[in-house]
Order: C-alpha cells, then sequence, then structure tokens
C-alpha cells in the first residue's frame, strides 16, 4: 500500500485539498469541497432558470428534485406530529431547536399488572395439576387391594347408582404396644368386623343413604347356617369376600366397592386430617375405651375419635347407640378429608394419602378415583339410617338382632330402584 499522502481518484474527494479548519456546509452538501463540483453562490441548480423561485418545502430525492409540494407523509406506525410534540416545529425530532433528528430509541412501558397475574395464576394451575396427576399414580400404585367381590350363582344383577360396602375391623395392625395401652384396644388377634355400613350414591344427583347393619344381625350365611353378621368375616374359610357375599344375598343390592379399615388406620386418617369435630350428645366416661369426654362441640384427636366409635357405655341399647356414633363419626371425617381446605392443603393431603394408603384396603375394582367420588359423595350431607329393627331375642345364648323383614324390604327396593327410602323406615 502506497504513501497516504498520494492522492488518487477514489482518496481525492474524500479529503480536504486546504489544511485547517471545515467550513460548515448545508444539509445535502459534502462536508467539503469537491473539486470540479464548486457551484458559485447564487448559481442556479440544473434544470432552473436563472430569477425562477424555488417552490417551498421542495426537496431532492436521490439527487432529483421530488414531484409535486406536498409535504412528506410520515412513515407507517409514526405518531402524528403538533407543534411541541416530538416531530412538532420545536425540531425534527421533536428536541430542541436545532435537533436534526436521527435515530430515536423507543420508550419502554412497564407490562400490565393484570397480564402479570393471569400467567402466575395459569402456572399455578399447571404446577397443581402435575402435582394432581402425579399424587394420583403414586397413590393409586401403593393402594392395597384384596379380592372382595366375586360372581357366584344368584348373585343380584346390577342396579341403578353406587353401592359401596364399608367395614371397620378391629384389627391392632399398624399399632404399636404403647398406642394400644393408651388407647385399650387390648391384644386381640384374629380377625372381627366392628363396624359394617352400607353407602348408595345414587345416579341422580341426589343425597346418598348411609345405613348402618348392626354386627349382631341375625342372618344366613352361605355355607353356615343362620348366624351373626360379623361372624360371616370371622369364620376361618370367611373374610372379606364372604361377608360382601352375604350382604349382597340378604339386602338384594349388588354390592360395587369394597373398602375396610383397621383401628391403626382409623387413628392415622383422623390425625393426618387435623382432627374431626364432633357434637358429644352427652357425658362418656369409660375406662375399656379410654375415654373421658363431656357433653358438646369439639374437635377429637384419632385416639379419642377411636374410643368415642367403640365404647358401649351409653344408651338402653349400647350397640345402636354405638352404630349411630360410628355413622355421625364417618361422615364427619371423609367429608373433612374431601373438604378443599385439606386436598389443596399439602401439609394435610399428603399424610391423609399416605395414611389412607398405607392402612386402607379396597377391592381390586376400586381405585383413587373412586375413593375421592366416595369423599364428594359423603360431602352431600347424606341420610344416615340403620336397618329397621323387629325384635332382640336371644338365640343359642347369644343376644342377636333381628330386622323387621317388611320395613327392610322397603328400604332396600327402595335402593335398587334409585329412589329415596321411605321416611316412616328410617330409623335413628
Amino acid at each position: 500500500m502506497g504513501d497516504w499522502t498520494e492522492d488518487d481518484d477514489r482518496t481525492r474527494a474524500l479529503r480536504s485539498p486546504t489544511p485547517g479548519p471545515v467550513p460548515s456546509r448545508a444539509a445535502g452538501q459534502p462536508s467539503h469541497p469537491v473539486r470540479g463540483r464548486e457551484r458559485p453562490a447564487g448559481e442556479p441548480f440544473a434544470g432552473e432558470q436563472p430569477g425562477e423561485a424555488r417552490p417551498r418545502g421542495s426537496s431532492r430525492v436521490y439527487g432529483k428534485p421530488r414531484e409535486g409540494s406536498r409535504p412528506v407523509k410520515p412513515l407507517p406506525g409514526s405518531a402524528p406530529r403538533s407543534a411541541g410534540s416530538p416531530g412538532g416545529p420545536s425540531g425534527p425530532s421533536g428536541g430542541p431547536p436545532g435537533d436534526r433528528g436521527g435515530f430515536r430509541m423507543p420508550s419502554w412501558r412497564p407490562k400490565r399488572p393484570g397480564r402479570l397475574a393471569v400467567r402466575i395464576l395459569i402456572g399455578l394451575v399447571v404446577v397443581l395439576l402435575v402435582l394432581a396427576v402425579g399424587g394420583y399414580f403414586v397413590i393409586n400404585s401403593r393402594m392395597k387391594r384384596i379380592d372382595a367381590l366375586g360372581e357366584y350363582e344368584g348373585r343380584p344383577a346390577d342396579t341403578p347408582g353406587t353401592n359401596w360396602l364399608l367395614v371397620g375391623s378391629d384389627s391392632r395392625a399398624g399399632l404399636t404396644k404403647a398406642q394400644r395401652r393408651k388407647f385399650a384396644t387390648g391384644q386381640a388377634v384374629g380377625r372381627r368386623t366392628d363396624t359394617m355400613m352400607l353407602l348408595h350414591i345414587p345416579d341422580s344427583g341426589g343425597r346418598p343413604t348411609l345405613v348402618s347393619l348392626p354386627r349382631d344381625s341375625y342372618v344366613p350365611i352361605d355355607g353356615h347356617g343362620r348366624g351373626k353378621l360379623n361372624a360371616a368375616y370371622a369364620f376361618q374359610d370367611g373374610g372379606p369376600k364372604l361377608l360382601a357375599k352375604t350382604v349382597e344375598k340378604v339386602t338384594g343390592l349388588r354390592i360395587d366397592h369394597y373398602m375396610e379399615i383397621g383401628f391403626g388406620g382409623f387413628v392415622g386418617i383422623v390425625d393426618a386430617i387435623g382432627g374431626v369435630e364432633i357434637d358429644v350428645k352427652q357425658d362418656i366416661k369409660d375406662r375399656k375405651a379410654g375415654i373421658n369426654l363431656k357433653k358438646g362441640k369439639q374437635v377429637l384427636d384419632g385416639g379419642t375419635a377411636l374410643g368415642y366409635v367403640r365404647t358401649r357405655a351409653t344408651g338402653a341399647i349400647p350397640d345402636f347407640e354405638r352404630t349411630q356414633r360410628q355413622r355421625q363419626f364417618f361422615s364427619a371425617v371423609v367429608k373433612k378429608a374431601a373438604s378443599p381446605g385439606v386436598l389443596i392443603n399439602p401439609f394435610r393431603s399428603v399424610p391423609l394419602a399416605l395414611s389412607a394408603t398405607d392402612s386402607v384396603a379396597v377391592g381390586e375394582e376400586s381405585g383413587a378415583l373412586n375413593l375421592l367420588s366416595l369423599g364428594l359423595a359423603m360431602g352431600d350431607n347424606p341420610v344416615t339410617t340403620v336397618v329397621p329393627v323387629g325384635s332382640l331375642p336371644t338365640i343359642n345364648g347369644e343376644a342377636v338382632v333381628q330386622w323387621d323383614r317388611a320395613k327392610a324390604l322397603r328400604m332396600f327396593e327402595a335402593l335398587a330402584q334409585d329412589r329415596p327410602v321411605p321416611p316412616d323406615v328410617l330409623g335413628k
């Protein structure tokens, strides 16, 4: 590359031919005179006649005169200009006089708070959905399932609505020795049912019906003649399957779902939801059940609740008083467990789910969604009752409960037809 002082056709027009300060030029002219192109002051432009007035507002576009005399239109998207506004008389770009315009940075505007709130809400909904779906699969995979319902000759046909057989056993599984002493559950072994209830959820969306089945009900048991209802569970060849079969035969209703819970599971679930408020109808003191309760509304924890539903220290007919308390407490527990305050609170819902999957057993045909529908149904203020009782005889040295067959038949026929139970057959 040659000396920088050498002149050629490419650089000659780019340098000032004389040293010293460069005079200011009008817009549209080169920053310094170009050799051979200087135009004396007053000389007309090419194509103009001497003395001819140049139109105001005219401009040159790419070195040629622009046709017409209308002002140049702003670019699309530009804001209209007025005096004092950007691009007005104060300056080409809205600044002070002498401002020649140029590139203007776009002004920053804060995001609308409403849009930000919507995005946060959508994000929370997505997180909750992911947790709900994930929790469903975890809970469903952890649930204990047992073979409780099966086909047999003469089984009742499917009827409208959904029927649950709810069983509370006196199993001490899950309780430590200290808990057995504290809750006064004793050291009994074997399998016995302490609570049996039939829940009917109508397809019509009406109120569910929760019917207590007294454990001492004297009924026919397949292969064992007649005996107490809970004996169907305790027989060596019995268990959930024989119990469900016995209930289906004496009620004429087909059982759709089976759920069973022991003492340990009962305590864990009640504690997981933070206890349950119960209106105790009278003072109850029972050493065998491990409770000392005063009359009135109070929140019971798991151990106290277990004693409350087990005690026989009240009423002229203790077993009926006990079934009434069991219905009362079961309704309160399931209703609270399915409430939004528990379901959307991870500090309640997670312990509840873990406790339920560890202590609740369901039939092979049932899953987490079925349990959720059970809880929601119990939140609809179910009708609670007991099978109509006809007499309390003593047979073979045992006190048993004889059903009022006519009223019991009307009750179960109404449920089979998905209709409300007639008021005159509802018991307390």
